[in-house]
């Protein structure tokens, strides 16, 4: 007999599933347990998950997968308009933590961002526009620290060029190769900026054979990768910098559709008191209008205020220009497309569109590796910290909650409770209080209200400024939690060679110490051959007539424990000694 074949969604929930194979949900979601999935009725699973069940089973159903309708994606710019212009460069700056990679920003364009940032840390994205001799450059300047790998990988996927920013006196390190690795990944031109030339103990020519190492070859050592000496400092090589900039623009030949609506990347959004929801973005093609209704993601609106990143308020904003928006009715993730609608009705039906298609996209369980391994091995009961997340901006949000779930262990999971963008609220508290969370704030404030609240309902409220601060509270929280760690030390052996007396909890016997140094007081086990008879507690030595607390290899001793239940000690059993002691464990 042939098999039936049903065509199902991508993913789809358990319920529906159950429905469309004629079978009752608990017999569904007996057997996704079976598999390691702890799942209700209306949960989502997804069609690889269903093949795998449904053999499982022995349903004679083949699935196909129903083909998904295309969610709002950015139009091929690969092949231009006959009227493409010219574009000024987008380009990023990176590099490892401490080499410099802001203050040379500060530099290019006469501003001190580096002593405002936390721990001399970038904490966000920035984008804004510097000109050289009438020619527009877009400056990206990610996040230096670890913890913002998504941010920084994000920026690199925005650019044309990217500056790999080193410290000369410091060489290549591990967030130096993540950025080459991110540069490389997104296929665009790098060019080495060696910060710290002035400093004392710079070598460039370690460097150099640092980045020949890494597949960068410096152009004097007959590879194409520009490296050039700079000092953040005393200005030393900004302006060439800046004019190999261009040059390699000029050699890649930039341009972008001007004509026809516009379209980019939202580079950042948060929430605003007296504006709501602003986003930062970047113009792709087109050119975008105060007044144009725009959709990004699950997020739409009409621009009421279009703005410079440095603050001017502007008509239009072509290609390659940051800029700030606000009037959106919610707010867009780091990342989405955003497009140009004709009207709000064409606008919200887009909006309404991809809502559905995210929500259709999201994964079958909120649920980590850790949080599966507790439901499985239900016997070795794991530890759960219930945290909420507030931050700032949306990439920061995103960055702090990834960076806490990589902290998780097979022992302490992180359940994140709830998270938003925007100040710590009385819901916010409420909900701290009822779920037992820690409240972590990063870069938000506590409006007066909320304090009274934590004084009075005194729940956990911590706020940060620098993301790694955070982790390693964080982490302190989960140390808290971890059972301490049982650790047994071996002391020495014992061969009995006389029994003296036997009761129901007690035993006094003699023998050689064949083995290590037996002290008093210490726990013991007592063996026969291999087995194990039973564990008892060491109360007495003596070395003849005489009592001793402790008994050399080679030596004759008489031994009394103390034990929970009767033993048949016998002659030739062998006893070892021990101490047990519980030590705080850390991750």
């Amino acid at each position: 007999m042939a098999s039936s074949t049903l065509e199902i969604d991508n993913l789809i929930t358990v319920g529906a599933l159950a429905e469309q194979l004629k079978i009752p949900p608990a017999q569904l979601i007996g057997e996704l347990f079976k598999n390691g999935m702890m799942v209700t009725v209306n949960e989502k699973i997804d069609f690889d998950t269903a093949q795998i069940i449904i053999t499982e089973l022995g349903l004679d159903i083949e699935l196909k997968l129903r083909e998904a309708e295309a969610p709002i994606l950015k139009k091929d710019r690969s092949t231009l308009g006959a009227n493409a212009k010219t574009r000024p460069p987008v380009v990023a700056v990176m590099g490892h933590v401490d080499h410099g990679k802001t203050s040379l920003l500060d530099a290019i364009r006469g501003a001190s961002v580096v002593k405002g940032e936390a721990g001399g840390i970038t904490q966000h994205i920035s984008a804004y526009q510097v000109e050289k001799e009438g020619r527009l450059i877009t400056l990206l300047d990610t996040p230096g620290h670890e913890a913002f790998a998504a941010l920084r990988e994000h920026g690199a996927r925005l650019t044309d060029l990217v500056v790999i920013v080193v410290a000369a006196d410091d060489g290549i390190k591990p967030q130096t190769l993540e950025a080459i690795r991110f540069a490389r990944k997104a296929g665009v031109k790098m060019l080495v900026a060696a910060n710290k030339i002035d400093k004392e103990g710079a070598d460039l020519n370690r460097l150099k054979s640092q980045l020949a190492e890494n597949e960068l070859m410096p152009e004097d050592f007959g590879g194409d990768t520009v490296v050039l000496p700079v000092s953040a400092k005393t200005g030393q090589g900004v302006q060439e910098l800046l004019d190999m900039i261009l040059l390699l623009a000029d050699v890649e030949d930039l341009k972008a559709d001007y004509d026809g609506p516009a379209e980019g990347l939202v580079i950042e959004s948060h929430m605003e008191m007296g504006r709501g929801p602003v986003a930062e973005a970047l113009v792709e093609s087109g050119v975008l209008h105060a007044g144009d209704y725009i959709v990004a993601g699950a997020a739409y609106g009409k621009i009421r205020n279009l703005d410079s990143t440095s603050g001017t308020v502007l008509k239009e904003a072509g290609p390659s220009t940051p800029v700030v928006i606000s009037g959106m009715k919610s707010l867009p993730e780091f990342g989405d497309v955003f497009l140009v609608y004709k009207d709000e009705k064409s606008a919200r039906q887009a909006s309404e569109k991809a809502a559905t298609i995210a929500k259709n996209s999201t994964s079958k369980l909120d649920m980590s590796s850790s949080d599966l391994l507790r439901i499985i091995s239900q016997e070795d009961e794991q530890s759960t910290l219930n945290i909420i997340v507030k931050a700032d901006v949306q990439g920061s949000l995103t960055s702090v909650i990834d960076s806490i779930r990589t902290l998780e262990t097979k022992d302490v999971s992180v359940k994140i409770v709830s998270s938003g963008v925007g100040n710590i609220t009385e819901n916010d508290m409420h909900l701290a209080l009822t779920s037992k969370s820690i409240l972590y704030g990063f870069h938000v404030a506590l409006p007066s209200g909320v304090k009274q609240l934590i004084a009075r309902d005194k729940v956990q409220v911590r706020l940060y400024k620098v993301i790694y601060e955070l982790l390693d509270d964080v982490k302190a929280e989960m140390v808290t939690l971890l059972p301490p760690e049982i650790i047994e030390k071996d002391l020495g052996r014992l061969i009995v060679k006389g029994v003296f007396k036997t009761t129901k909890s007690d035993i006094i016997c003699g023998g050689e110490v064949t083995k290590g140094k037996l002290t008093a007081p210490s726990l013991a086990k007592i063996f026969r051959d291999k087995e194990l008879l039973a564990e008892a507690e060491v109360t007495l030595l003596k070395r003849g007539p005489v009592e001793t607390s402790e008994v050399q290899t080679g030596e004759m001793c008489g031994m009394s424990l103390k034990t929970a239940g009767r033993v048949d000690l016998q002659e030739g059993d062998r006893i070892e000694l021990f101490t047990r002691e519980t030590v705080a464990r850390t991750l």
